[in-house]
């Protein structure tokens, strides 16, 4: 039921005192206050004034994830043919590293992995000329991150084929790798069309504790622990060189797939 508005002084008519609560002389309800006035459209930011915001976001993004979690590497050579494709005159590959997964566990033969060249690594597959000019050396590094363009830092993209403590040499008489004196079975070794299918002899090396012995995939076309530092033992790579696992190749779309990490010690 509707209370009738009470009367509200001597100067009220009779016609006032018989309305309900809430209506108006015209018997209508009566509009809450600033509700008849126009409400002012709420001010947005303009596109352009938060596009920076926008791009300092994303470029923090970036670099965390990159730095901590995962980057996308160009295969800037053909030393890893035809696991990974770096040839000259082909599209390279753009391959994901997983920089995580060796904070749980250790590298391991069969691993592919992406390391810091050490000091007596002198020799690169492929020497990347840094720039003269500073706009273009921006455009590198920032092509770089995004897998792009080569990192003009000494990386290497390389398989573990043995791990300290392990010897390793060159090579029995069917042209095997041997590890503490057991062939390897390397289903994923690649020959240059032309070129002699037969390993360089090095060896035997004990490979230092904490360190690994690294080789690329396209045996006779590969700058690795058998040439770098004169060979021998200055051929090892520090395990704390190493950057993280290369797990998918990600670009060209044709070579979409993991990134075999077979185990060439395998039982």
């Amino acid at each position: 039921m509707v209370k009738p508005v009470p009367a509200s002084g001597s100067g009220d008519s009779p016609e006032h005192r018989g309305r309900f609560d809430g209506e108006s002389a015209s018997g209508q309800a009566p509009r809450r206050g600033g509700a008849h006035r126009k409400r002012k459209p709420e001010k947005q930011r303009s596109f352009w004034k938060e596009l920076p915001i926008l791009i300092l976001v994303a470029l923090v993004l970036t670099f965390t994830i990159q730095h901590f979690v995962a980057r996308v590497y160009m295969i800037p050579s053909g030393s890893m043919q035809t696991t990974l494709h770096g040839c000259p005159g082909c599209t390279p590959d753009r391959v994901l590293v997983d920089k995580l997964v060796y904070n749980f566990t250790d590298p391991e033969p069969g691993d592919v992995v992406v390391f810091h060249g050490p000091r007596a690594w002198t020799e690169t597959d492929a020497p990347v000329a840094e720039p003269a000019n500073p706009v273009a050396g921006f455009l590198q590094q920032l092509g770089a991150v995004v897998g792009m363009a080569p990192p003009d830092e000494r990386d290497f993209v390389k398989r573990i084929i043995a791990e300290g403590g392990q010897t390793v040499e060159c090579c029995d008489e069917q042209n095997r790798v041997l590890v503490d004196g057991e062939p390897l079975d390397e289903p994923y070794l690649h020959w240059e069309p032309g070129r002699e299918r037969e390993q360089r002899s090095f060896g035997p090396v004990d490979v230092p504790e904490d360190s690994l012995w690294m080789m690329g995939d396209n045996r006779n076309n590969s700058s690795d622990s058998r040439i770098q530092g004169g060979g021998g033992e200055q051929g090892a790579v520090p395990e704390d060189h190493v950057v993280g696992k290369a797990r998918v190749i990600v670009l060209p779309p044709g070579r979409w797939g993991s990134v075999s990490d077979f185990n060439p010690q395998h039982d």
